[in-house]
């Protein structure tokens, strides 16, 4: 009796693994936007990247959250001020290394590339014969893989077979042979879609599928869709994926939400930089560059505002209690803040009035209601300094 439960659980097992196999092979649902082109050359544009790097922010906390991972435990150490500013350093670094964007490729098409054909081995065995370059030290990418048909034609391998290939020899953790459910099945994707667990398809995508791949483009945009119908664009800030998303919408021209979305959130650099990457990937006749580089004389780059973040520590006492420090501290803002809101919502007000604006009137509200804000800001920041008698900076 025993016996034959065990067969009948094994069974069972196995069906379930064939019908994942089977139902791996549907197509999942189409994406409504697509690169009609190859986007590339523009995405590893040393200014596009530049842009796309300063939206994504770094946040160090975000960064460097607790995950649900093996081992979650921490370390304590002694060290000197020195030492700790190098360990500072260095975490600025690792963070900026764990922001590298995956890179935006266009979709790569199987192309039949025979080697030889050899009539004399036709019908030489029943099946295929696949032949794999294993040399230690290379990169996937590199490795070429070849089949022998029984027709006796030689020709490379197609893509998906060298896919399985390179995983069969030199397999990546976290990548399975077959789609897995969540990609699989339509009903689990939407589930996490509607669960808002963007960051998490987004990674999860990234163990399974190559940019290249068809399935990788599909599933990205279909997330990127749903983050602009739902709003919710600061679950992937300070993460890899921001800067793709961002410039998804610039390629396709739908800014409008997420330009709101950092207005309302007063990251008016952002904005001005997202609209300069919409203007540069379409050739907009607009000058730009004499903004940016106004506004970087006056921001510092997100790891130099990181890095002075978590300097702060070394600050005295006398200085924590500086009053001009204290100021800042309570509004939140500085002199060159409030010089460079200015030249910002000036760039951003005649992107609004141009015909590139879709969302025109939700858009001036939204800088209207930010304008007020800055302004009782910057009363009550001169009201302040007045009384205590600090100077202008």
């Amino acid at each position: 009796m025993h016996l034959l439960r065990s067969l009948r659980q094994l069974n069972g097992l196995q069906g379930v693994r064939q019908a994942i196999r089977q139902v791996s092979s549907a197509p999942t649902k189409p994406s409504a936007l697509q690169y009609e082109r190859d986007p590339q050359p523009l995405f590893t544009d040393a200014e596009t990247q530049r842009l796309l790097q300063s939206m994504t922010q770094l946040n160090l906390d975000k960064v460097y959250r607790k995950r649900t991972v093996p081992d979650n435990s921490s370390e304590t150490k002694f060290m000197s001020n020195e030492q700790l500013d190098n360990e500072f350093q260095d975490l600025v670094v690792r963070a900026q290394h764990m922001l590298r964007m995956p890179p935006i490729v266009q979709i790569k098409k199987d192309v039949e590339r025979v080697i030889a054909k050899d009539p004399a081995l036709k019908d030489f065995a029943n099946s295929k014969f696949v032949f794999t370059d294993i040399t230690f030290g290379r990169r996937q990418s590199e490795r070429k893989v070849f089949v022998r048909e029984t027709d006796g034609t030689l020709a490379y391998a197609t893509l998906d077979t060298t896919k399985r290939m390179n995983q069969l020899y030199f397999p990546l953790e976290g990548r399975q042979s077959y789609t897995p459910r969540m990609f699989a099945l339509e009903e689990l994707l939407a589930k996490c879609l509607t669960e808002h667990k963007y960051e998490f398809i987004l990674d999860r995508l990234l163990v399974q599928y190559e940019p290249h791949e068809p399935e990788f483009h599909n599933i990205s945009a279909r997330v990127f869709e749903h983050l602009n119908e739902s709003k919710q664009f600061d679950l992937l800030r300070s993460t890899r994926h921001f800067g793709p998303m961002a410039f998804f919408y610039a390629w396709h021209r739908c800014i409008d939400d997420l330009l709101y979305d950092m207005i309302r959130r007063d990251y008016l650099h952002n904005a001005v930089e997202l609209i300069a990457l919409s203007y540069k990937l379409h050739s907009i006749p607009v000058e730009y560059q004499s903004t940016l580089t106004e506004l970087d004389k006056l921001h510092p780059t997100p790891a130099e505002s990181a890095l002075a973040e978590l300097r702060s520590v070394f600050r005295r006492q006398e200085d924590k209690q500086n009053i001009e420090q204290e100021i800042h501290t309570a509004i939140g803002k500085t002199d060159s803040d409030f010089a460079a809101d200015e030249i910002s919502l000036k760039f951003i007000e005649q992107y609004i009035a141009s015909e590139h604006s879709l969302k025109k009137v939700q858009l001036e509200l939204a800088v209207q209601t930010l304008k007020e804000v800055n302004r009782e800001k910057l009363l009550l920041f001169q009201g302040l300094k007045k009384a205590h008698g600090v100077q202008a900076s």
